[in-house]
């Protein structure tokens, strides 16, 4: 369940916009398509190049449980592009 709907009790404010680049997006959209969750932990390392610094996002990504389509994360930066 957390891995759609994340912490119940931690819920992401609104995403920076200025962590939205185009290789944060286009990496977000060929792993929620491909299923390729292993490439996770290189998101992670993007969004904090661009100076993402939440802890809950960058562990989910880096050390989540086992990932499926409609990942919080995943889904929180492919909305509102």
């Amino acid at each position: 369940m957390r891995e759609v709907f994340g912490n119940p009790l931690n819920r992401m404010p609104a995403f920076d916009p200025q962590w939205r680049t185009d290789t944060v997006v286009q990496l977000a959209r060929h792993a929620n398509k491909t299923t390729e969750f292993e490439m996770l932990p290189i998101l992670a390392d993007a969004l904090q190049d661009v100076g993402c610094d939440r802890e809950d996002v960058l562990d989910h990504l880096r050390h989540g449980d086992p990932h499926s389509r409609g990942c919080w994360v995943l889904e929180t930066i492919l909305t509102n592009q």
